[in-house]
């Protein structure tokens, strides 16, 4: 039997990057990797057309659309993205100066419902006891004029107070200018690093960061990989072979990263970096599967019901496929 051609739409990621070189290949599958590092077009081609047989794909539209009951995709426990989002959320510093501050204000955000948006909401509101019901959400894209990307997420259950950026200008000019009083997301604005009254929430993030992880057991999940389901249905066991294709070669990565006498990356301080990871996350900082991230599931799931993504909890056994 010939092996079944399958298409993946991802990111370049040490992690993924094994499945492109051909070092690591699925068991019965011929699979081609399409890399296309601006991941709001991989959500916008397989959101709006279901382009590509797997894809790297937002957490939050992926869980919407099954609390919805659309069951265009099914999904691998296999999460490509995941970011500590403290780091991410930049003020006018003479105006806000703790998270409460943020209560009432004008907040950028590219798009309301971004995964990352929607953790910087969920922290902010259950560790630091923000009341994000009035805050006005200005939506853009952060760097230049205009919308960001074409989205086709579910309609909010209940809608907040969003405000479309149809100023001309970017998040980024707005919050220079003092329009806009903070912005949240996945950018670093440029204004960051030459207006003096543009600082992070957080400056010292790392520790926060690294306390929040070793309090909760969360390390929040950005992206996962979701697949056609009528690819799911007709070949049920490639899920399976791709989920272990997905874990070698994010063994190849960690491989690759562990060499000590010529370091493979561009950072001076590797080795420390190496060694503190392994103190806070143990061998694997990056655990694919339900189990071993299912407080940043749960977490995950609990942020979505309080901010009108989905009505209620998803089961998260029922979300994945590929693990047993």
């Amino acid at each position: 039997m010939p092996p079944l051609k399958l298409k993946l739409a991802c990111a370049s990621y040490d992690r993924t990057m094994a499945l492109r070189t051909g070092d690591v290949r699925p068991d019965g599958i011929d699979l081609q990797v399409e890399a296309i590092e601006h991941v709001r077009e991989i959500f916008d081609r397989m959101g709006a057309n279901a382009e590509f047989d797997l894809a790297e794909f937002s957490s939050t539209e992926y869980i919407g659309r099954i609390g919805r009951g659309d069951r265009t995709f099914v999904a691998l426990p296999v999460f490509p993205s995941r970011v500590f989002r403290h780091s991410f959320i930049f003020v006018n510093c003479n105006r806000i100066a703790e998270p409460k501050d943020l209560e009432g204000k004008r907040v950028g955000v590219a798009l309301y419902t971004q995964t990352a948006a929607l953790w910087i909401r969920g922290i902010l509101s259950s560790e630091y006891g923000v009341d994000l019901s009035g805050i006005t959400w200005v939506q853009g894209a952060v760097q230049v004029a205009g919308a960001h990307g074409a989205p086709s997420p579910p309609p909010l259950l209940k809608q907040p107070h969003i405000e479309i950026n149809d100023s001309g200008r970017s998040l980024d000019q707005m919050l220079d200018a003092g329009e806009i009083d903070a912005v949240i997301g996945t950018r670093v604005p440029a204004c960051y690093r030459r207006n003096k009254d543009i600082v992070r929430l957080f400056p010292a993030y790392w520790d926060v960061e690294r306390d929040y992880y070793q309090r909760t057991g969360i390390h929040p999940i950005m992206h996962l990989v979701a697949m056609r389901r009528d690819v799911h249905e007709r070949h049920p066991w490639a899920a399976a072979a791709m989920y272990k294709a997905f874990v070698a070669a994010k063994e190849h990565a960690l491989a690759m990263l562990r060499i000590e006498v010529a370091p493979r990356y561009l950072l001076p301080w590797l080795q420390r970096d190496i060694e503190e990871m392994e103190q806070v996350f143990g061998t694997d900082p990056w655990p694919y599967g339900v189990e071993a991230n299912r407080p940043t599931l749960e977490a995950l799931m609990r942020f979505m019901v309080e901010q009108h993504y989905i009505a209620a909890p998803v089961p998260l056994d029922g979300l994945f496929v590929g693990e047993g």
